[in-house]
C-alpha cells in the first residue's frame, strides 16, 4: 500500500492573511477545495452571490496564490478556477503581531473559520435525514470537558492530529460505493470555570 501523501498546505504570512480574510474569499476558497474547479458564475450561484463579487474575490485570492487557472476545464472565454492548496497553515503569532491591522485579520479569519465549522454543523443537521442509513449512525457531535495543562493540551492537540492523519492510508479509492467526504472539526481551548 503506497504511504499517505501529506497534504499540500500554504503558511499564512502577514501579506497572505490580508488577502484571505475575507469571508467571501474563504467561502469561494474552501468552495474550490470541496468541490473542485468552478467558474466565477458557478460559484456564484452555489453561493448565492453576483458574479461580479466572486470574479473580484477570485482574482484577489489569484493575486496571492490561492487559487489559479484551471484552464483544461474551460472552453472558449470560460475561466475556470481551482484552489492552489489543500489547505492552510495559520501561525499563531499573527495574532499577537505588533501590526493592528494583521491583529485584525488573524482575528476576522479565525472567526470565518468557526463561522464556516457552524454553517457546515448545521447543513449537516439539517440534511442528516437525507443521507443512507448508514451515515445516518456514523456521524458525531460530542463536547467533553477535561482539566490539562498547557503541555497536556498541546500534546493531546498532536495526538488527536496524528490520528486523523493515519486515515489518509485508509482511504478508499474514488469512487469505492459508499465513499464521501467527511469534515472533521477540532476545537481545543481554555475556559473560565468561574
Amino acid at each position: 500500500m503506497d504511504e499517505p501523501r501529506e497534504p499540500a498546505l500554504r503558511s499564512l504570512d502577514a501579506r497572505s492573511l490580508r488577502g484571505l480574510a475575507h469571508p467571501l474569499r474563504m467561502q469561494l476558497l474552501n468552495a474550490l477545495r470541496r468541490g473542485g474547479p468552478a467558474t466565477a458564475s458557478q460559484l456564484a450561484e452555489r453561493l448565492g452571490e453576483s458574479s461580479g463579487a466572486t470574479s473580484y474575490h477570485l482574482r484577489q485570492l489569484a493575486a496571492h496564490g490561492f487559487v489559479e487557472d484551471a484552464p483544461e476545464h474551460g472552453k472558449g472565454r470560460e475561466r475556470w478556477w481551482r484552489a492552489a492548496h489543500e489547505g492552510v497553515r495559520f501561525d499563531d503569532a499573527l495574532v499577537r503581531d505588533g501590526d493592528p491591522e494583521i491583529r485584525g485579520a488573524a482575528d476576522l479569519f479565525l472567526h470565518e473559520v468557526a463561522n464556516q465549522h457552524t454553517r457546515e454543523i448545521a447543513t449537516w443537521l439539517g440534511t442528516h435525514g437525507d443521507w443512507p442509513e448508514q451515515w445516518r449512525g456514523a456521524w458525531d457531535l460530542s463536547d467533553w470537558t477535561l482539566s490539562l495543562t498547557p503541555g497536556l493540551a498541546e500534546e493531546l492537540k498532536q495526538k488527536m492530529h496524528e490520528l486523523l492523519e493515519s486515515y489518509r492510508a485508509k482511504a478508499p479509492e474514488a469512487g469505492t460505493p459508499d465513499a464521501e467526504q467527511v469534515r472533521v472539526h477540532t476545537h481545543l481551548f481554555p475556559t473560565r470555570t468561574d
